[in-house]
C-alpha cells in the first residue's frame, strides 16, 4: 500500500512505532484525568486549570525547545523527553494508588510534564524528513497522524474499560509505562540518527540570532504566519470545548456515564483515521491552501453540531467529521513545514508555530470553563463551531491561501 511506503525505512520504522504506543497511553491518560478532575472536584473551572498548567510551560519553554532541537541531535533529544515524561506520570500513578493524589498534585506535575514536553513535538516534526526521503513524508506523516488517531480511537474506549475495573490510577500506570516503551524503540536509532550542525554562515551558539531568524522565516511567508494567526484562534474555539466542555456535556446535559465520554471520544480520531489513509496515499498533496481551510470549515461545523440536542448517532458523526476536517488541515500544514522550510531552521520554525498556535489555549481554556459553568456546555460548542467557521471563510478570501498548491 502507498500508505505504508514509509515504513519501508527502518529508521522512521523505529519512530513510529513507538510513539504509537505512547501515544495510545496519552489518550488513555486523557479521559482518566478528565474523569478524575470531574470526580474529585465537579468544577470546569478545575478541568480548565489542570490544561492550563500543562500548556504553560510547553509554551514557556516552546521557543528553547525550538532552537535546541536546531543545536542538537533529534533522537537523543525525544529519548530524553520520553523517559522524565513517563517519570512524572508515573508519580500521578503512585500517588493515585496510595489514594494521596490531590488536585495540587496534578497542577504541580502537569507543570512539570509541559516544560519537558515543549522538547519533544519540535525534536519530532524536525526527525522525520531526516529520516524519511521527500518521496515518503506524505505517507511519514499520515502514519504519524494515523497512529495518534488510532490512540485517540483506542484510548478512550480502553481507558473507560480500565477505569471502571481497576480505577484511574491503573489507567495513569499504563501511560507512565508508555514513555518508557517509546524510548525503549528509540535506541536502535541513536547510532544512525544525523548529528546537527549549523549552516556555515551561522554562528556556533547565539540564541538570539537563532530565534530572529526564524521568525524572519515565518514572516516572509504569508501562508505561514496567516495560518499560524488563525490556528491560535481556531485552537480556543475548539480545543476548548472538546477538552472542558465534552466531560460535562455528556455527564450533566445526557446523564451518561464514563463510557459514553469514551464512546465520544474515540469518535473524533475515526475522521482523522479515514483522512489520514486517504490522504496518504498521495504522493503529493495539491491545492493545499483550499484543502486545509475546507477542512477547517468542516471541523467547526461538525464541533457546532456536537452542541445541538440531536441523537447520540448523529453526534457521533459530527465528531467524525471534526476530525477529518482537522486531519486535512494538519496534513497539509506538517507537509508545507517540511517542504518549504529549510532543515536546519525547521525546528525553531515549528517551534514559533507550536507557540503561535498555542498561545491563547491557557487564556481560552480558562474562558471555556468559565463559559461552561455560565452558559452551559452546549452552548460552548455551538458558539465555538460558529466562530470556526467564520475564521475558515474569512481566510479563504486571501489569495495567497487560495493560491497554495
Amino acid at each position: 500500500m502507498a500508505l505504508l511506503r514509509a515504513l519501508r525505512h527502518r529508521t522512521f520504522a523505529l519512530l513510529w512505532s513507538g510513539q504509537t504506543v505512547s501515544r495510545f497511553g496519552d489518550h488513555l491518560y486523557q479521559i482518566a484525568l478528565a474523569w478524575w478532575v470531574l470526580q474529585k472536584t465537579g468544577s470546569a473551572a478545575a478541568m480548565s486549570a489542570v490544561l492550563i498548567f500543562t500548556f504553560a510551560p510547553m509554551l514557556v519553554f516552546l521557543l528553547i525547545g525550538g532552537l535546541a532541537v536546531d543545536r542538537l541531535p533529534h533522537v537523543p533529544v525525544m529519548l530524553i523527553s520520553d523517559l522524565l515524561r513517563g517519570a512524572v506520570t508515573l508519580v500521578v500513578a503512585l500517588l493515585a494508588y496510595a489514594d494521596r493524589l490531590e488536585i495540587g498534585h496534578i497542577y504541580a506535575l502537569s507543570l512539570l510534564f509541559g516544560l519537558v514536553d515543549a522538547f519533544f513535538n519540535p525534536a519530532y516534526t524536525a526527525a522525520v524528513p531526516e529520516l524519511t526521503p521527500v518521496e515518503a513524508l506524505p505517507s511519514a506523516n499520515s502514519l504519524t497522524s494515523l497512529s495518534a488517531q488510532l490512540g485517540r480511537i483506542a484510548g478512550p474506549a480502553i481507558g473507560a474499560v480500565i477505569i471502571g475495573a481497576g480505577g484511574t490510577s491503573t489507567a495513569f500506570l499504563i501511560n507512565g509505562l508508555s514513555f518508557f516503551v517509546s524510548a525503549a524503540f528509540l535506541i536502535p536509532i541513536l547510532r544512525v540518527s544525523p548529528r546537527i550542525r549549523p549552516a556555515a554562515n551561522e554562528p556556533t551558539l547565539n540564541l538570539f540570532h537563532d530565534l530572529r531568524d526564524g521568525f524572519k522565516t515565518v514572516l516572509a511567508s504569508p501562508w505561514l504566519w496567516i495560518t499560524i494567526a488563525v490556528s491560535a484562534l481556531v485552537n480556543v474555539t475548539l480545543s476548548g470545548p472538546y477538552s472542558v466542555a465534552l466531560p460535562f456535556l455528556v455527564k450533566q446535559n445526557w446523564q451518561a456515564d464514563v463510557n459514553t465520554l469514551g464512546l465520544l471520544y474515540a469518535a473524533f480520531p475515526i475522521g482523522y483515521a479515514v483522512a489520514s489513509v486517504w490522504l496518504g496515499r498521495l504522493p503529493r498533496l495539491r491545492r493545499r491552501g483550499l484543502m486545509a481551510y475546507v477542512g477547517g470549515l468542516v471541523a467547526g461545523l461538525g464541533m457546532l453540531i456536537i452542541g445541538l440536542p440531536l441523537p447520540l448517532p448523529l453526534i457521533l458523526l459530527a465528531a467524525a467529521f471534526n476530525g477529518a476536517g482537522l486531519e486535512a488541515f494538519s496534513l497539509v500544514w506538517t507537509n508545507t513545514l517540511q517542504e518549504l522550510v529549510p532543515s536546519e531552521k525547521l525546528g525553531r520554525v515549528s517551534s514559533i508555530d507550536s507557540l503561535g498556535s498555542f498561545a491563547l489555549l491557557p487564556i481560552g481554556y480558562g474562558l471555556t470553563g468559565w463559559a461552561v459553568e455560565q452558559f452551559g456546555a452546549a452552548a460552548v460548542c455551538v458558539l465555538g463551531g460558529a466562530i470556526t467557521i467564520g475564521l475558515s471563510l474569512l481566510s479563504l478570501l486571501h489569495p495567497k491561501i487560495r493560491g497554495l498548491d
